[in-house]
């Protein structure tokens, strides 16, 4: 009997080492920007590509490998990984079923998880191949667009005042949804139509709705920042809203100028990108609107109550909109890469 369970322990130990052997990617090195498709290109990065049709096993791999995206993917997973945690110890003191205020405070939270998770994905993901390239990207570009609609409606919701509220209400979510589908859309289209982001054209198709939704959707927030009497300034909640603000337009900056690539040329392929500097910024500007609106929902409750009554349901049904169209969007953006793909092979 000892000697079968020794054999059978034998066995098992010398399968546990061939796991890493499976596992190995078939291609771990890099390539320069010559051996990939023109999608994949980077201004100023020659080199750091993963080389296309490889297993997605490979892909996956890649997680724990050096290469352009890895500083990318790990940002964004690290947070998205964060702010999982963060809502598990929400739902802990907040009734998510039962207190209908609540609802738009796990939108944002779902929301913000949602965009760092496909964005994780699109990064590690993409090099698959041309048509993955795509696919990826415009399911970030969906994340995006569900962030946007959960930061304006989280805004709107708590941090708002009743001075901004009176004036906007009649508008600011039907704008907020359309803006945040347009961002998607445009997106969608400069990837398709424009795949460098230096193009002009494609740059306004990308950046021009994204920016309108912006300015809308933190309105109540820089309303609420400038007049805020001065005993009010202390305001922890408004301390983290003037981070969000500040670390969003410093990685505004690096998200449309590829510095310091641009000062570095061949030092940057892959550390110091302005894309990663980018996805630092956001990070630290989800984490700190997070923080700061649910600092909003803990202390506000008198305030918002009253402005929006019950329609959290209502809330709850645009963000389902947006969704559907986003998605549908993105579905349809893939299908014309597939068509355009199969025309050029043919």
């Amino acid at each position: 009997m000892a000697t079968v369970v020794t054999e059978k322990l034998s066995r098992l130990f010398i399968n546990v080492r061939q796991v890493p052997q499976l596992l190995a990617p078939l291609s771990p090195s890099t390539v320069s920007s010559s051996e990939v498709p023109k999608v994949f290109w980077k201004p100023y990065i020659d080199t750091g590509y993963r080389p296309v049709q490889q297993t997605w096993c490979y892909y996956f791999s890649t997680l724990f490998q050096q290469h352009n995206e890895a500083i990318n993917v790990w940002t964004h997973l690290v947070a998205a990984l964060i702010l999982l945690l963060r809502l598990q110890q929400l739902s802990q003191r907040v009734d998510f079923g039962q207190d209908l205020h609540a609802q738009p405070l796990l939108i944002i939270n779902v929301a913000s998880i949602t965009y760092l998770t496909f964005s994780t994905l699109a990064h590690l993901l993409q090099a698959k191949s041309e048509f993955w390239h795509y696919s990826f990207f415009f399911m970030d570009y969906v994340g995006v667009a569900i962030y946007q609609y959960g930061s304006a409606l989280g805004h709107y919701y708590y941090a708002i005042e009743p001075s901004w509220h009176e004036k906007i209400k009649g508008f600011y979510m039907p704008v907020a949804v359309l803006l945040a589908w347009l961002s998607c859309a445009g997106s969608c289209y400069a990837k398709y139509q424009y795949h460098q982001s230096a193009h002009l054209l494609g740059r306004l198709c990308q950046e021009l709705p994204s920016g309108l939704a912006y300015m809308l959707d933190i309105s109540p927030v820089i309303h609420r920042i400038y007049t805020a009497p001065p005993s009010a300034q202390a305001d922890p909640a408004l301390l983290y809203h003037k981070c969000q603000v500040l670390f969003f337009l410093i990685g505004a900056f690096f998200f449309s100028q590829p510095y310091p690539e641009k000062w570095f040329p061949g030092k940057c392929h892959f550390f110091g990108q302005s894309h990663q500097i980018f996805h630092v910024c956001l990070v630290l500007c989800t984490l700190a609107q997070i923080e700061a609106v649910v600092l909003d929902y803990e202390s506000r409750r008198h305030i918002y109550s009253t402005l929006q009554g019950d329609l959290a349901h209502n809330f709850s049904a645009l963000c389902l909109f947006t969704v559907t169209c986003s998605v549908l969007t993105a579905a349809y953006m893939a299908q014309k890469v597939k068509n355009k793909l199969s025309f050029k092979e043919d």
